[in-house]
């Protein structure tokens, strides 16, 4: 495969991911209404790609033991990320969940600067003032104390705190292979969601005959859609921009926002949508800034 393919087919994967996370809520959910209880079901939900996935578990054993703590450590953090993502589905609104999760690039401009020492651009600090300004306005903002609602809204908040965490070290530490994280990834999502079973519900544990009824439409899902979209979203952002990145997965709010207004008849109006506008212009503005910079930077090379 030439440069060009793989770029393309980087493109290909940050747009696939994106979507992938945008219907993610929909099994999730389906499982709670199978009668099984919110912790149980994101357990099961996280057992089921850890099952599919010990065959590349035992052929990347060596990797994995290779990759040492900093590579559990990091699966760890986005792990949890992941289950607490997971669970504010359960929670809130699904539109509130993602657009809580999209203020990860608040949380993880200011760690940057704190942990990398990166500079905080005007662009940046633009855009937190926009992000902060759409999380205010979703919360009421103008109507009543503009403060998270409910348990499903400050588990949006803290999935995009601990994402961003885990952000910091992938960047650190680029050198873990995108499978090894992928199996990191759900293994600890569901060891985390088994700890949280056995503290909160262990007296709400579900039927077989329950866990079952879902298992073949689960797996098929997980191996058809969950996966590769996890495997993308970790592969993809190797080979083009960050700022393309960011741009190409938007397609995670499109994708959410329309199944959680045709699926789950959720609240939709102009609090919702103004933001929707004010938290993905955040985190479009730098994407957008870099691309025309570059843009214009090789117009003027050329003249």
């Amino acid at each position: 495969m030439n440069k060009w393919s793989t770029i393309a087919l980087a493109r290909f994967a940050c747009l696939y991911a994106g979507a992938i996370w945008g219907i993610f809520w929909i099994p999730v959910r389906a499982i709670n209404d199978a009668g099984i209880h919110g912790l149980w079901s994101s357990a099961i939900w996280f057992a089921a790609p850890t099952i599919l996935l010990l065959p590349v578990t035992i052929l990347h054993f060596k990797s994995i033991k290779n990759g040492g703590i900093s590579l559990q450590i990091t699966a760890i953090l986005s792990g949890v990320a992941l289950l607490c993502y997971t669970l504010a589905f359960l929670y809130t609104d699904v539109v509130r969940a993602m657009l809580l999760f999209y203020l990860t690039p608040v949380w993880s401009t200011l760690l940057a600067a704190i942990i990398l020492n990166e500079t905080i651009t005007w662009q940046r600090i633009l855009a937190i003032i926009l992000a902060l300004m759409g999380m205010l306005i979703i919360f009421g903002l103008g109507r009543n104390f503009p403060i998270p609602k409910n348990v499903g809204d400050w588990l949006g908040i803290l999935s995009g705190i601990i994402w961003a965490i885990a952000t910091i070290r992938i960047r650190k530490h680029e050198g873990h292979s995108a499978v090894d994280m992928t199996i990191g990834f759900f293994f600890w999502s569901m060891i985390a969601s088994l700890i949280l079973c056995y503290f909160l519900a262990s007296n709400q544990l579900p039927s077989i005959e329950k866990v079952i009824g879902v298992l073949p439409w689960l797996f098929a899902f997980m191996a058809v859609f969950v996966i590769p979209g996890a495997f993308a979203s970790l592969w993809g952002p190797k080979y083009i921009s960050p700022g393309l990145v960011g741009l190409l997965m938007m397609t995670e709010i499109i994708f959410g926002s329309i199944t959680a207004a045709l699926f789950a008849n959720e609240p939709f109006g102009i609090r919702e949508s103004l933001g929707i506008i004010l938290i993905i212009s955040a985190s479009v503005l730098e994407p957008l800034s870099e691309i025309i910079k570059t843009r214009f930077g090789h117009i003027s090379s050329a003249d």
